[in-house]
């Protein structure tokens, strides 16, 4: 009798103990986004840019703030993600394509121009903004008030970007190009007169000459040279992300969120933004 209550109470102590463990498991499983909180996604990885007042920049104490930062995390949103499951990467322009083929984002959202070349190797959703090329000179030059006056002249623009040999090919084609990693390099080539000029989207331009340490330094020249219509890149063949994308973009202008986005992030420029372009890519 007494091997049978020993052994009656160790079935007891195991059954109390398997209790146990499934009650504890029912319990992980809910602080892991089961029943308790919903079901969560996992995180979503977006290129953007580091360096792009106004646009996509990193602060020193580790935010993003910007247009196309805020178009990230609306897009996101829409997607199925909160703010705390994105994961920003830094897609400088010579690597978006790259980052979109290897997997290593999901989307990219970097004042990404829409062109043929690119559509080769990547799609792209939107375009969820019109900018156009301009220039970027000292505050005190009136020798740059056209692209032509940039023949002989040092241009600076960023690696893999269009803007640079747009200027070489149809604008100014004696101009002395110089291409450097970042556009934070290049104000301060123009602000150091290493360069003459900088070059790129007058969207972004406007958001460097407004930062406060620029104030009173540079000017746009106001022109402009090319339209560039921004998209969001992703990887090729992805027609239902395209399209998932496509949509949350439309819903961000028609809810007010786009015109929102642009008055609190290009206004302060004094950047007067065209309206929100018809999106034209998977259609």
């Amino acid at each position: 009798m007494k091997i049978s209550k020993a052994a009656a109470a160790a079935a007891v102590a195991v059954a109390l103990s398997l209790t146990a463990t499934a009650c504890g498991g029912s319990a992980d499983k809910a602080s892991d986004g089961g029943a308790s909180g919903g079901a969560k996604k996992d995180k979503i990885v977006i290129g953007i840019k580091y360096d792009q007042p106004g646009l996509g920049l990193k602060t020193p104490d580790g935010k993003f703030t910007g247009f196309d930062v805020d178009v990230a995390t609306y897009v996101a949103k829409e997607l199925g993600y909160q703010p705390d499951q994105i994961e920003f990467k830094q897609a400088v322009s010579a690597e978006r394509e790259n980052l979109i083929s290897n997997g290593d984002v999901k989307l990219v959202v970097a004042t990404y121009t829409i062109n043929d070349k690119r559509k080769a190797r990547v799609d792209f959703a939107g375009p969820y903004f019109l900018a156009h090329q301009d220039l970027l000179v000292r505050a005190d030059d009136t020798s740059i008030t056209k692209a032509e006056d940039l023949n002989k002249k040092k241009l600076c623009s960023v690696t893999g970007s269009t803007s640079a040999q747009n200027v070489k090919t149809k604008l100014a084609p004696d101009a002395d190009l110089q291409e450097y990693p970042g556009y934070s390099e290049c104000l301060t080539g123009l602000e150091n007169k290493a360069v003459d000029a900088v070059t790129t989207d007058g969207s972004i331009l406007a958001g460097y000459a407004a930062q406060e340490k620029n104030k009173g330094k540079f000017k746009l020249a106001g022109l402009k040279l090319s339209d560039e219509p921004y998209g969001i890149g992703l990887k090729k063949g992805d027609k239902e992300l395209q399209t998932k994308v496509n949509a949350a973009l439309k819903k961000m202008v028609e809810d007010g969120s786009w015109q929102k986005a642009v008055d609190a992030n290009l206004g302060p420029a004094g950047y007067k933004a065209d309206p929100a372009p018809q999106i034209t890519e998977g259609s």
